[in-house]
């Protein structure tokens, strides 16, 4: 009768997060592992994750930092590569890295417009194909992108950003329906402004910080990384097991009304 019910735990697992250094990756790499799985740490610069490897394992699960800088493809392919031949699969994948230059749209740079795709749809889809060759042969695996609000809702001054990850939203479900019958599952969450070391900045000024919590129109809070890797783990977990294809907004109600 016990396994009737939904199971949220991952154990035996094995994930890989990029962008895990801090903020969103970081957090939900905690997450997955306080959930039960091993977890591969994705990081621009591999010297960076020692003290989040010693953090996992604290917790009795295995950690394994990987030089993963998403604009080049040579070393996502070689991470995933890499994550199998430590773990001897790969369960889960979590494409978290991204970044957005701020600029009105009629100041953008080429620069920052390349940048922003090469990391937010590039380096999410090849990243995904290579975990997905890996999935297809385990006939098993998750992948859980990172789209946002902003790929939602207009935000002035982010309106490559925004592209990117309405992009992310779309793009999940093409590879959800395409890998669905191999049993891999491809969903995304959409936050809203997070309290990170990235969004710090622009939520230190009052007046944009009051408007932000005004906009959450429901729960008039910034959200924390947590509210962010609970979407993530429930998502990778058995409990969402007939859920692909769907993007999650986390905005506190923001695109509610």
């Amino acid at each position: 009768m016990a396994n009737d019910f939904p199971r949220f735990d991952l154990r035996g697992d094995v994930a890989l997060v990029t962008g895990a250094a801090r903020g969103l990756g970081r957090a939900i790499s905690l997450a997955l592992a306080h959930a039960g799985a091993d977890v591969a740490l994705g990081l621009r610069d591999v010297t960076t994750g020692g003290e989040l490897a010693k953090e996992i394992e604290a917790t009795g699960r295995r950690a394994l930092p990987l030089q993963m800088d998403m604009t080049r493809l040579d070393e996502v392919s070689r991470a995933v590569d890499d994550s199998i031949a430590h773990f001897g699969r790969l369960d889960i994948l979590i494409n978290n890295a991204g970044l957005g230059p701020e600029n009105a749209a009629e100041n953008v740079r080429v620069e920052d417009f390349d940048l922003t795709l090469a990391v937010n749809l590039k380096g999410t889809f090849f990243a995904s194909q290579a975990a997905a060759r890996v999935m297809i042969r385990q006939q098993r695996g998750c992948i859980v992108n990172m789209s946002s609000q902003a790929g939602f809702v207009a935000l002035p001054t982010e309106s490559v950003y925004c592209m990117t990850k309405a992009a992310i939203a779309h793009l999940t479900k093409c590879l959800a329906v395409e890998w669905g019958k191999y049993n891999i599952r491809v969903n995304a969450v959409a936050p809203t402004f997070i309290r990170t070391p990235g969004t710090e900045p622009a939520l230190a000024d009052p007046a944009f910080r009051s408007d932000v919590i005004e906009r959450i129109a429901a729960l008039h809070r910034i959200g924390e990384p947590m509210d962010v890797a609970g979407a993530v783990v429930f998502l990778a977990s058995p409990a969402a097991s007939l859920i692909t294809g769907h993007t999650i907004l986390i905005d506190g109600g923001w695109t509610a009304r």
